[in-house]
């Protein structure tokens, strides 16, 4: 612990040196959130401390440097960390699992950035989201997650939010529009899952005036392979297919009331035909049976109560083509600022699945095909 320490206060000074050099900026930023939790989770019930539930904790780096005539160089390198235990979150591997890129900004060209980086088709939809996407308490990332949990879909892949070795252009504000371009190379990670990703296009826009949003976003996933248990105790490795997402967002405000709106249909490109996969040594299954379409359907709103309270409500649904498999759910939450940086949350949620769906709120393992999820949180944000 001591070394890390002192390595992370090392590139501290590093960085800071290194800016008053190039006479250049480098900010160090950060959120500390935890909150208790109780879970009823198909029947069996607990309580727990955990972490990010408003935001994900989190620290970083980023730095800007002015090259002239509207050019700059900038950079991020975040990682996510779990407050209540001092790990790293999600991803013990990755020193920067959140975001870790450089590259050059124009003030009438654009961004061109390299490395691991959020994904276009995230901005199309992430205003629309009152939870805004929380990796830990929000139902869009349940519901995008529940592809790597889902029977039915354990082959294809989902929009995760970030890719690694991605080239990313954003376009500079063109009055209210942002035009957004990513192609990613194959990349491959251990943690939670053995998984190695194809290339990657996506592409996305999105709009913000006189009170009104919209956002679009489409990308493509070439194929890859994952290892993960079928059946407990016996690891299976199956390819996952190549895959298309569609997504659309929209918004509108009316005096406090923020409504929000958005879609996402996502299909395999090639299902498998005649292809296996083992589920124990001595039992296959068709690969066809994990590979299926599926949409995301979510509603909701952001309502500013007051100068310190925000109210925010969440439906969503997901549902599986071609089979009897599909996932409901609702969360209300409330924030309470005690200060610019400080705030108090709660949440309380509830979600039902049908058929052999599997979905849960992210974090929560050994979830019952079929089963229903009650949750309540209360938590406390401090950003610095």
């Amino acid at each position: 612990m001591r070394v890390m320490c002192r390595g992370i206060y090392g590139a501290a000074l590093l960085f800071a040196a290194g800016g008053a050099a190039a006479q250049s900026s480098v900010t160090l930023y950060g959120v500390a959130d935890t909150f208790v939790q109780y879970l009823d989770n198909g029947g069996n019930h607990s309580f727990s401390l955990r972490s990010g539930g408003s935001t994900g904790s989190q620290f970083g780096f980023k730095g800007v440097e002015d090259l002239g005539g509207g050019l700059k160089t900038v950079f991020d390198l975040e990682t996510g960390y779990t407050i209540n235990n001092g790990a790293y979150f999600a991803d013990s591997t990755a020193m920067f699992y959140r975001q870790a890129w450089v590259g050059l900004k124009d003030d009438t060209y654009g961004s061109l950035t390299l490395g691991r980086q959020y994904q276009p088709s995230f901005w199309a939809v992430y205003f629309t989201d009152p939870f805004r996407g929380n990796e830990v308490m929000s139902l869009l990332a349940a519901a995008d997650l529940a592809g790597a949990t889902d029977r039915s879909t354990l082959a294809t892949q989902y929009v995760s939010g970030r890719t690694s070795n991605a080239i990313v252009y954003q376009s500079p504000d063109l009055r209210g529009v942002h035009l957004y371009a990513m192609y990613a190379l194959a990349a491959t990670v251990t943690q939670p899952l053995a998984i190695r990703s194809g290339n990657m296009l996506d592409l996305a826009a999105n709009y913000s005036g006189y009170g009104f949003y919209a956002g679009v976003g489409y990308q493509f996933q070439h194929g890859g392979q994952e290892s993960a248990p079928l059946v407990p105790g016996t690891l299976s490795t199956f390819n996952l297919q190549s895959m298309e997402h569609f997504t659309g967002a929209l918004a509108y405000r009316i005096g406090i009331v923020n409504l929000q709106f958005n879609y996402s249909y996502n299909r395999p490109k090639d299902v498998p035909s005649g292809s296996l996969v083992t589920v124990t040594p001595t039992a296959r299954i068709p690969a066809s049976m994990l590979v299926h379409a599926y949409s995301i359907l979510g509603v909701g709103a952001t309502i500013q109560a007051s100068a310190e309270d925000v109210i925010e409500i969440s439906g969503i649904e997901r549902d599986v083509r071609d089979e009897h498999d599909n996932s409901l759910g609702i969360e209300i939450g409330i924030d309470h600022s005690l200060s610019k940086r400080t705030s108090l949350y709660g949440r309380a949620g509830y979600i039902k699945n049908n058929g052999s769906a599997a979905m849960s709120w992210p974090g929560v393992t050994g979830v019952p095909a079929g089963s229903k999820q009650v949750l309540a949180v209360v938590g406390m944000t401090q950003r610095f």
